[in-house]
């Protein structure tokens, strides 16, 4: 008895999904978890913003969107520089799509009432990767605070 108690415990761990390979979808929810998590204030507010976009752009139910979030969370712990995220986006979105995601990157940053200088830059850097105009940007984060 006492050796299974020993090995149950032993076990307790759940064994994690593999990360899948790195898609536009999955580095879009990537990029979404690091702007929110930049500030190291990873808020509920944030977290219900990035389960609303990637349920909406996914089409998926809510549960499937947080189990997306979860797994672009550990992919961020793992995923390269976010330049390299924002070029894969680019390298496979068209222009519309790439302004829908400064867009959301905005409305994740402003979803905590809080926007603060480390969340602008890293979402300046995203959008220049992007290849999203200035004023196209300007536009999306205008569009992000009305939303």
């Amino acid at each position: 008895m006492f050796e299974r108690l020993t090995h149950f415990f032993a076990n307790k761990a759940p064994k994690q999904a593999p990360l899948p390979a790195m898609d536009a979808k999955h580095a879009l929810g990537t990029l979404l978890v690091r702007v929110a998590q930049i500030d190291r204030a990873y808020l509920f507010e944030e977290i219900e913003q990035i389960d609303r976009i990637l349920a909406e752009w996914n089409d998926i139910n809510p549960v499937e969107a947080a189990k997306m979030r979860a797994m672009c969370e550990r992919l961020s712990e793992s995923a390269g520089e976010s330049e390299e995220l924002a070029d894969l986006i680019r390298e496979h979105v068209d222009y519309a799509h790439r302004l829908e995601a400064a867009q959301a990157m905005w409305k994740v940053a402003l979803a905590d009432g809080i926007t603060d200088q480390q969340e602008e830059a890293l979402i300046d850097l995203i959008e220049n990767h992007l290849s999203v105009e200035s004023m196209d940007s300007e536009a999306a984060r205008a569009s992000a605070v009305i939303s």
